[in-house]
């Protein structure tokens, strides 16, 4: 079997076990700041808001450093780095005992980041270009799947063994991530730069790229009305079933529900986007929201994939992830202070309205002439200056 298809496999159990550790903290974040560390009712919303954005905040800024020493060092390198860190994270969180304890540990998680942007560019530079938009797919696939998984084991292992314990099983699963980087994938030297790639610059030149720009503030946009919600989801439920009986659970079992379409949606979105081009797959995921969320990721990351060469990667990956970390920063605060001064029940609403507007900016924004082949401009702006290499 080809290597790049064994190293799919690979990096979507990877991407389960990296969300699954993430998703399994979400439904009882704010209990474990009620009970665990004595935050009142009447602050919780802010806290969690606050504790949210701290490590995403952190992470927008690091995470282009991260990616422009992966493309001069070792993509395997940042990633082995990432989970290492982060797994020692998880277990300092299952022991702090103040909330200011717990900022700390997402600070440190923050300055950790480059775990998912070093295994899109690994992938990205290993498979073949006409499988890239399903081998994103099935990666994001094993995201969501992570998702699923995340929330209801968190919400089981709460309920069974205590909150803490969720932390020390994130932490392992980030220990075997860093095991399988260690052992499995190769580290290919990277490529030499030719002169039309010195002339782009360091991480921040890629944003003078129109298409790029586009595919970042897109991503930047949707991650901020995702998490306009997860902050007060738990309370939200627990006020429709009109009590906290079992809310950790009951948040969990909602919060996997949300993600079982997009497990079996992610690939099939990934070779759409192949077949109709992704700047399209990406508008109609957009406009149906949560029902075809699955869509929206592999389309901005097989669009950035396809406007930059393989020594960029890491580069483009990583002013991904720090546009989506802008979204997470903005988006708990802003469902928190929506939620302490109106409703739970507004902060839902709003996730819809953002998504509309920004497919709406996205269609007006688009390119004038477009290759019906693969969705993308004929002469892309990224092209402009150096077609023959790419």
């Amino acid at each position: 079997m080809a290597y790049w298809k064994v190293l799919v496999c690979f990096l979507t159990v990877t991407s389960v076990l990296m969300s699954a550790g993430y998703t399994m903290l979400i439904p009882f974040l704010p209990m474990y700041l009620i009970e665990e560390l004595g935050v009142s009712t009447a602050e919780v919303n802010i806290w969690s808001g606050i504790i949210f954005s701290s490590t995403f905040l952190i992470s927008a800024i690091m995470a282009p450093i991260w990616g422009a020493l992966a493309d001069k060092k070792s993509h395997k390198a940042m990633a082995v780095r990432a989970s290492v860190c982060l797994a020692i994270g998880y277990v300092w969180g299952g022991f702090v005992s103040t909330p200011w304890e717990l900022f700390a540990m997402r600070c440190f998680q923050g300055f950790s980041a480059g775990l998912w942007p070093a295994c899109l560019a690994i992938m990205t530079s290993t498979a073949p270009r006409e499988k890239m938009g399903s081998c994103l797919g099935i990666m994001q696939g094993g995201m969501t799947a992570g998702g699923v998984l995340g929330p209801l084991f968190g919400g089981v292992l709460a309920e069974v063994f205590g909150m803490r314990m969720s932390f020390f099983v994130a932490a392992g699963a980030l220990s075997i991530i860093s095991l399988g980087l260690i052992f499995f994938v190769k580290d290919s030297a990277q490529p030499r730069p030719k002169a039309s790639e010195q002339k782009r610059g360091g991480s921040f030149a890629l944003l003078k790229v129109p298409v790029i720009a586009r595919m970042l503030f897109a991503a930047g946009v949707v991650q901020l009305a995702v998490m306009l919600v997860q902050p007060v989801l738990p309370l939200y439920i627990a006020e429709l079933q009109g009590s906290m009986d079992n809310i950790v659970l009951v948040s969990g079992v909602v919060f996997s529900v949300v993600g079982i379409s997009g497990v079996i949606a992610s690939p099939i979105w990934g070779r759409m986007g192949t077949n109709i081009g992704f700047r399209w797959a990406l508008y109609v995921a957009l406009l149906g929201g949560g029902i075809f969320f699955a869509g929206i990721f592999p389309a901005i990351n097989a669009l950035l994939a396809e406007n930059t060469l393989p020594s960029e990667r890491g580069r483009v990956y990583g002013l991904s992830y720090a546009a989506q970390q802008v979204g997470s920063v903005a988006g708990p605060i802003l469902g928190g202070l929506i939620a302490t001064y109106s409703s739970n029940a507004i902060v839902v609403m709003a996730h819809g309205v953002v998504m509309i507007l920004l497919v709406i900016f996205m269609y007006l924004k688009r390119p004038k002439d477009v290759d019906p082949g693969n969705g993308m401009a004929i002469n892309a702006e990224a092209f402009a200056s150096d077609d023959k290499d790419r």
